[in-house]
């Protein structure tokens, strides 16, 4: 009778295969968790920008910047900035008003949530003379 030669992957094989596929991982992994924290601060960015326009609205309906980001918005300075969370859209960053007396200037501060992925990543603020700040640098 004739035998039929093993056909498949030896072991060898195998091992090699796991290694090149654990070293793809070890580069990658890193690299798409930088570019999600980077991707969710440009987000903050963007809605601490959106919430600072709405200030200057406020501003200009009542000589008055709002003291609060978490009352509904009424587009006076006795509204608020109508974030009921006191969360960025998704969480990443708590937000935060820092009210001169009178209300002539402010702040909008988002803050990492604790644990979560922006851990570590720096506050990011905004005020109404238009500074940007990213821990202690400009953005």
């Amino acid at each position: 009778m004739k035998r039929f030669g093993a056909r498949g992957f030896t072991l060898i094989e195998m091992m090699i295969v796991v290694a090149i596929v654990a070293i793809l991982a070890a580069v990658a992994l890193p690299a798409y968790t930088g570019h999600v924290v980077r991707a969710a601060r440009v987000q903050a960015q963007a809605e601490l920008l959106e919430l600072a326009s709405l200030q200057e609205k406020i501003f200009l309906n009542s000589n008055n910047y709002s003291a609060s980001v978490t009352a509904a918005y009424n587009g006076t300075s006795a509204g608020g900035l109508g974030r009921t969370s006191g969360q960025t859209n998704d969480g990443r960053y708590t937000l935060a008003l820092d009210i001169s007396t009178p209300s002539q200037t402010f702040v909008l501060t988002a803050t990492p949530t604790t644990g979560g992925t922006q851990a570590g990543d720096g506050n990011i603020s905004v005020s109404e003379s238009g500074r940007r700040l990213w821990g202690s640098a400009s953005w």
